[in-house]
């Protein structure tokens, strides 16, 4: 029997990327799919691809959020999974900005090798302004907290659930040149956790994902970097969607039913103390 069979689930951001992937490996399960995503056209191709149904929405703007979710209550009566996952990286308008994040991540590298000075300096944090800071905390962490505000209201009476957040190697071991992307995977860990005691007495588990560096969209401006990163992880390469995906069928499926709270980090072995 598929591992999902039954199930309702829901999955932000998931018109490209790891959330596509994870709505497919959960579509190849069993689950019924509520595919989100900001862009409507992205959401209804996922979401026509795995027989489910797309809801457009920017998962930052809580009246949308309660809106998608009223939708899934009278359309289901029900959710058994919710995966947060949408978010951004912080350079979507603006690629030149990684790729002057890795040409002085390189240039560092060099100086250091060299003289032992480092000359090049990465000031993101200085360069950042209130309304970059603002939107990247709002898309992952207030993202996050009201999708589970809306699926508490249907996952609470039901006395079951699994909710899965998307965390990042970045908020467990930080990265320089990634301040707020940091600092909102950070709390959405901390966020986790304290979900998933406040949530116990209702049998519903919150764990989280922090990925390692995958082959995305989002990290393909980094180009430049990806030998040292293929380096600095003991299995030798980058991860791929489906690497998390199968991560997340696990935390959704029966088979978790004992783990909550829990950080699941798929990441080749470049962070280890989680």
């Amino acid at each position: 029997m598929p591992r999902l069979d039954g199930k309702i689930a829901l999955v932000t951001g998931a018109g490209a990327g790891i959330g596509e992937a994870i709505a497919r490996r959960f579509r190849a399960e069993g689950a019924s799919l509520v595919v989100n995503d900001l862009d409507a056209e992205r959401a209804e191709r996922v979401a026509r691809e795995v027989g489910g149904w797309s809801f457009a929405a920017d998962v930052a703007d809580s009246g949308a959020v309660a809106r998608m979710f009223g939708t899934v209550a009278k359309r289901h009566g029900r959710l058994d999974v919710l995966v947060n996952n949408a978010g951004i990286a912080g350079h979507e308008s603006d690629p030149s900005r990684a790729e002057r994040f890795a040409s002085a991540t390189l240039a560092q590298m060099q100086e250091r090798a060299t003289s032992g000075a480092v000359k090049t300096h990465i000031d993101v944090t200085l360069e950042t302004t209130d309304a970059e800071w603002e939107r990247m905390i709002a898309v992952h962490l207030s993202g996050t907290f009201f999708c589970t505000r809306e699926a508490l209201r249907i996952m609470s009476p039901q006395l079951a659930g699994s909710i899965i957040n998307m965390g990042s190697i970045m908020g467990t071991a930080g990265g320089a040149g990634v301040p707020g992307y940091s600092a909102a995977k950070a709390g959405i860990l901390g966020l986790t956790r304290a979900l998933a005691r406040e949530l116990a007495t209702r049998q519903i588990r919150v764990n989280a994902i922090a990925p390692g560096w995958i082959e995305t969209a989002m990290t393909a401006p980094l180009a430049p970097l990806r030998p040292l990163l293929e380096m600095q992880t003991p299995l030798g390469r980058m991860g791929s969607p489906d690497d998390i995906a199968h991560a997340a069928v696990y935390l959704a499926s029966d088979e978790a039913a004992f783990v909550t709270g829990q950080v699941l980090s798929p990441n080749g072995g470049w962070h280890m103390s989680q």
